[in-house]
């Protein structure tokens, strides 16, 4: 894999990332605030189905 991709995936993880407070900032603010609230458990749960979508969506996109 070239340096160049890991890059790449990283640079569209920040545009994305930065889009949300970008758009609605006090919608973001609730949001943040509501996974706050969350148990270390929920948030382990929503980053482990995140990250299965995640590659389970990376793998039909480069076959």
């Amino acid at each position: 894999m070239y340096w160049t991709e890991i890059l790449t995936a990283v640079a569209l993880l920040m545009v994305i990332e930065g889009m949300l407070p970008f758009i609605g900032p006090n919608r973001y603010k609730q949001l943040v605030a509501q996974l706050a609230r969350l148990s270390d458990n929920q948030l382990r749960m929503f980053g482990l189905t995140a990250m299965i979508v995640g590659l389970l969506l990376l793998f039909l996109v480069r076959s």
